[in-house]
């Protein structure tokens, strides 16, 4: 059971949540031409009133890059106002998730881009840990991630995450927490959500951008973090038999966070995983807003 922030954003108007429907006609519904960005929000621990939300900026520039492919021109100035007066309007005591969508909302039934109405909508909703924070279990998809010579991977593509949800369902109903997919070369790619890492003698492993992978924003966080904290960093193609005898493993992402993998297939990895834990408490540090020389990814709201 999700409890929603009371007020959306629809149709250039912020209206109660319940209030906000698409009809059962509406192009994205059935064609998949929506686009999404997902981000973390939580009351400021440190100052009463205020509400913290991270990397704000970057959120906003990929939404709008993703709204491009769909042949929408939504500026990211434009959603950055729209999501401050969201959440100036809802006024959250709780860390939250906000969701903003671009989708085709004309009624047509070709599949198309061009000629078919648009729209922007945001809605929110309460959020702790999305994944355990002691760690998870994985497995190999069966199911492979898309290309990007058959669907555009930078942006995040609503009809894409039908993939995604093959392979969570599999994972789950094979006893495993998450699912990892290879791309089409047989590489390890990414998961549902988030993005993969590992460490293998003391280096900080992850696939880069050439490997049909999404452009995290926390991947890209946690990849500055761990070249500030001189920890060695190497962008790479990574085999799954590698993920098997990995010294550390985890998954990265808005709603993932930093989030320990415990265990591939049959095979458990190692318990101690300080590279992890060390990343995992500088960036929720950082998310609370107290670290110093991580200010400018912040963007703190006053909601009174």
């Amino acid at each position: 059971m999700h409890n929603f922030l009371p007020i959306a954003y629809f149709q250039n108007r912020f209206i109660p949540f319940a209030e906000a429907n698409v009809s059962i006609a509406t192009h994205a519904l059935h064609y998949g031409t929506g686009a999404f960005g997902g981000l973390r929000g939580l009351p400021d621990p440190n100052q009463e009133n205020n509400i913290l939300l991270f990397r704000l900026d970057r959120h906003c520039q990929r939404l709008s890059q993703s709204a491009k492919y769909l042949n929408y021109d939504l500026p990211p100035d434009k959603i950055e106002q729209i999501i401050v007066d969201f959440i100036k309007k809802n006024q959250p005591t709780v860390p939250f998730y906000i969701r903003p969508f671009v989708y085709t909302s004309g009624l047509g039934i070709a599949p198309r881009l061009h000629n078919v109405e648009k729209d922007f909508l945001v809605y929110g909703l309460e959020l702790g840990d999305y994944l355990s924070p002691e760690g998870i279990s994985c497995r190999i998809s069966s199911w492979h991630r898309q290309e990007d010579r058959s669907l555009p991977l930078r942006g995040k593509i609503s009809g894409a995450y039908i993939t995604s949800s093959l392979a969570k369902t599999e994972a789950v109903e094979s006893g495993f927490d998450e699912a990892i997919l290879l791309n089409s070369q047989g590489k390890v790619c990414e998961a549902t959500g988030m993005n993969v890492f590992m460490v293998r003698n003391g280096k900080l492993i992850t696939p880069g951008y050439d490997q049909d992978i999404l452009e995290g924003i926390t991947r890209d966080s946690i990849l500055t973090i761990a070249q500030d904290l001189g920890i060695p960093v190497q962008e790479r193609p990574i085999d799954k038999s590698e993920l098997f005898i990995a010294d550390e493993v985890f998954l990265s992402g808005t709603a993932a966070k930093v989030t320990p993998v415990k265990q591939i297939e049959n095979y458990q990895l190692p318990e101690t995983i300080p590279i992890t834990t060390k990343l995992r408490e500088k960036f929720i540090a950082i998310t609370e807003n107290r670290d110093p020389n991580y200010q400018q990814w912040i963007y703190s709201i006053s909601v009174y």
